[in-house]
């Protein structure tokens, strides 16, 4: 590679890398917490959820349920369980029965807990910490869609990074990735760590840079396919993208013989072997014209990409349309379900998720150690004293933001498991003020040492807090979540118990004294 070629590679990677370290930081640190979304809202909340990845229990009780308090003929009715709660998502359509009320006559939508037999009715009110970062993870936070988008150009520019970053020590990768050197100079300490990190996460990352552009930036992407290829027509490409439900005409004839549908369900898992129903979705409830439709995929240890639904004429017992999971897997499927897969990393159990667990914080590692070497690079004798204080003062306030993330999220972990309602708009006004005040505190003491010196020590301190809390609050103890099997509750305090440990060990063995340090960068 000439020297030209490397100076542009090398400051294409130094500006994009610089540019979005901060957003890029506060994505990864957040997301991989959303890699345990399902079990923070669990431990939140106390719950135990055996049935995971399908509606849970009887489909025949949820509909006696809802017709307690319900009109249900006339409606489509629709049951989805997206996530692992407990709770599950019924939307209720407008009645097309001429002799409808008024109140029937509007939709309705809410989330059935099947277990407590309780409703929550907006999205607001069912807000959990794991909903939170999960958010946060895509700046979901910043009204839409602007921070989506800015989301979006993130890891677009992260792919930029990454590809640049490799490009420049591809020359040197083997020997570079196996060189570490921490008795030398900080530029060079943090560059070696910077390199090996980079090249073992590089998979990793650009996996989540790829998938993480495109759902973000899927809606400009597909702007011009719809303006060119369907004149506008936006409808007519989610229904070839098969996102819309068919449409059964209501006939205005009831029903005549009594039906049950947990049956329906157990005929496809006869049929299908280890097919879970994550959606039912009922057109014309009590009129001779019902349909239902059973949507779901095959465990992941049976198919991978095993997507398929089956529609039911409710009047005779037949099947009116289906796609096979088991023998079916189009194009299509494989696009939009292997990205949402691999964005995920939920086809592989736990053991996958704690392993992107780790790399998204060995991806937040990266991040900070190229805001270093930018930094050290440009903090020289030849450079004007104006700009390098003003670089000190750009990477103090970066590793303020993205440092005190740490402590921050222990102790909202702490908060929710004591405050006595918990919704959207509580942990906005405690999560955020809490991170700007802990933020405003280290850029105001001028000391990145001092800083990351004490985040990971109020960080595995709070870390380690988080377990006690929830045993406290709740009674659900490490032990006691051991012996009950209350899996996703024991999850969330172990990660919590180690990442707190961790990073106690680091603070007090492995920085270095304030005195010989570096890394002290101390700005008046």
């Amino acid at each position: 590679m000439g020297n030209r070629s490397y100076n542009i590679l090398f400051h294409t990677h130094t500006v994009s890398g610089i540019v979005i370290s901060v957003a890029l930081y506060i994505i990864f640190f957040t997301g991989s917490f959303s890699f345990f979304r399902d079990e923070i809202a669990n431990w939140q909340r106390g719950h135990s959820v055996d049935q995971v990845d399908e509606l849970p229990a009887s489909l025949d009780d949820h509909l006696e349920y809802l017709a307690k308090d319900y009109n249900l003929n006339g409606r489509d009715v629709e049951l989805r369980r997206y996530y692992n709660e407990q709770s599950i998502s019924v939307n209720l359509g407008t009645s097309r029965d001429s002799l409808a009320s008024t109140a029937d006559k509007s939709p309705v939508f809410f989330y059935l807990d099947p277990v407590a037999k309780t409703k929550k009715d907006s999205y607001a009110s069912n807000y959990h910490l794991g909903e939170f970062l999960y958010r946060l993870h895509f700046l979901d936070q910043i009204p839409y869609p602007y921070g989506r988008y800015l989301a979006g150009l993130v890891a677009f520019f992260f792919l930029f990074a990454i590809i640049t970053g490799i490009l420049v020590h591809w020359n040197k990768i083997v020997s570079n990735f196996y060189t570490f050197r921490p008795w030398a100079k900080i530029k060079t300490i943090w560059t070696d760590a910077h390199t090996a990190l980079g090249v073992i996460g590089f998979p990793f990352q650009l996996v989540y840079a790829v998938t993480g552009a495109f759902f973000l930036l899927k809606g400009i992407l597909i702007l011009p396919v719809v303006m060119g290829l369907y004149d506008g027509d936006q409808n007519q490409l989610y229904e070839d993208l098969e996102y819309n439900h068919p449409v059964y005409e209501y006939q205005h004839k009831k029903l005549e013989n009594a039906f049950h549908l947990d049956p329906y369900i157990e005929e496809m898992k006869a049929e299908w072997g280890d097919f879970r129903v994550t959606e039912a979705h009922i057109f014309n409830y009590g009129d001779q014209n019902m349909h239902v439709a059973f949507s779901g995929y095959l465990g992941h240890k049976s198919k991978l990409n095993g997507l398929g639904y089956r529609i039911y004429n409710i009047a005779n017992g037949t099947i009116a349309d289906e796609k096979v999971p088991v023998t079916n897997s189009s194009y299509l499927d494989g696009v939009k379900n292997m990205m949402f897969r691999l964005h995920f990393g939920d086809y592989a159990g736990y053991g996958l998720r704690v392993i992107s667990f780790i790399l998204g914080l060995i991806s937040c590692f990266v991040i900070l150690s190229g805001i270093m070497i930018w930094l050290v690079a440009r903090d020289k004798k030849n450079i004007p004293e104006k700009r390098r204080r003003f670089n000190q003062h750009v990477a103090n306030w970066y590793m303020a933001i993205c440092l005190s993330l740490l402590p921050v999220t222990a102790l909202e972990f702490i908060i929710v498991q004591f405050a006595p309602k918990v919704n959207m708009g509580f942990l906005y006004s405690t999560y955020f003020p809490i991170w700007l005040v802990v933020t405003v505190f280290f850029i105001l003491k001028k000391d990145i040492a001092f800083t990351n010196k004490w985040t990971l020590i109020s960080g595995g301190v709070f870390g380690l807090l988080v377990p006690i809390a929830n045993g406290i609050s709740t009674g659900n103890w490490i032990w006691v979540s051991l012996l009950n099997g209350y899996q996703h509750i024991l999850l969330v305090d172990l990660l919590w118990l180690i990442l707190g440990l961790v990073s106690l060990w680091v603070a007090c063995f492995k920085l270095r004294n304030k005195a010989t340090k570096p890394v002290f960068l101390e700005t008046t």
